[in-house]
């Protein structure tokens, strides 16, 4: 275990570096000139000049790159563009927000659309199976703009039972208690019946297994069969989708992050799109590549953990 955790530390670092070559072609190449970004009509040839220095835009290619892995490495990407405040200590007050919409969410979606999916799986072929799929079916045809827009009107506004929108930087009781609710509320009915869906089909597949058969005719009950058996076997694409979703905690919901006025990485992200602030834009690209290879690792850890006939090579 501890080899391949190591193996695994090693490979990650030609990965990033791979990242990071695509991140520095796709904004000097694709990009365009972020002088004519910052100053528009406006610009003079002595300001291109000032703002090509600052920048580090004088220099060629190959100091660019090794220049943009200096900051990778210290993970300073110096000032926005836009608002001129650190890239890091904005992220660093962007994260909180995020993390707390976007995991609250997660774990809400893991503990209602697991017990309905193990329902419904077990009850395969019945009524009630035939009905909660239809309903997700149907459920997942509606654009999440369409849950957001008509919760947050209808929830928010009309019956007033919920905030529209805010956030309070100092208290996280009422961050908790009073703007979350609805956004949650909002992003449950979004993400519920996909996940039914998808939790589903992994349980119906391992009931049709033999070794279900087996239990049951060696006289286990029915509890202990679909739990201990059943479950902890399905438990492994679950624990891959988990874990696929962690390094977007970061990022949050931006939908939801943009409509109910949550200052997350999200909300962060689209501005810095608006306004082609690029330091912010090459450091959150960063940090979710990093975080993505950081939870893969997490996953297959999990699945030894989960199945010990797993093997780890």
């Amino acid at each position: 275990m501890f080899a391949y955790i190591v193996r695994r530390l090693w490979q990650m670092i030609p990965t990033m570096l791979g990242v990071m070559l695509l991140v520095f072609v796709l904004f000097n190449w694709v990009g365009g000139d972020p002088t004519y970004i910052l100053e528009g009509k406006r610009l003079t040839p002595e300001m291109l000049a000032n703002i090509r220095v600052q920048l580090g835009l004088d220099k060629s290619l190959p100091e660019q790159f090794l220049l943009f892995i200096k900051q990778v490495l210290t993970y300073d990407f110096g000032n926005s563009w836009a608002t001129q405040h650190a890239v890091t200590h904005t992220l660093a007050t962007r994260v909180g927000p995020s993390v707390m919409l976007a995991g609250s969410l997660l774990v809400l979606e893991l503990v209602t659309a697991l017990p309905i999916a193990v329902a419904v799986a077990y009850y395969r072929g019945t009524l009630t199976d035939r009905l909660v799929t239809l309903i997700c079916t149907v459920a997942m045809s509606v654009s999440s703009l369409v849950y957001i827009i008509v919760g947050q009107y209808q929830l928010g506004f009309a019956l007033d039972w919920f905030p529209v929108m805010g956030w309070d930087d100092d208290s996280l009781l009422a961050n908790l208690f009073i703007y979350l609710p609805l956004p949650l509320l909002l992003g449950l009915l979004v993400s519920l019946a996909p996940s039914v869906r998808f939790y589903r089909s992994f349980v119906v597949e391992e009931l049709n297994h033999d070794y279900v058969r087996t239990a049951r005719a060696k006289g286990l009950s029915e509890s202990r069969v679909l739990f201990k058996h059943v479950l902890r076997n399905a438990l492994i694409p679950v624990v891959t989708n988990i874990t696929m979703s962690l390094p977007f905690l970061m990022l949050g919901s931006m939908l939801l992050e943009r409509f109910f006025g949550i200052p997350g990485m999200g909300n962060e992200l689209l501005n810095a799109v608006d306004k082609s602030d690029f330091p912010v834009i090459k450091a959150i690209t960063i940090t979710i590549a990093a975080a993505a290879m950081v939870f893969n690792l997490l996953a297959d850890i999990l699945y030894k953990w989960i199945d010990p006939r797993v093997q780890l090579k």
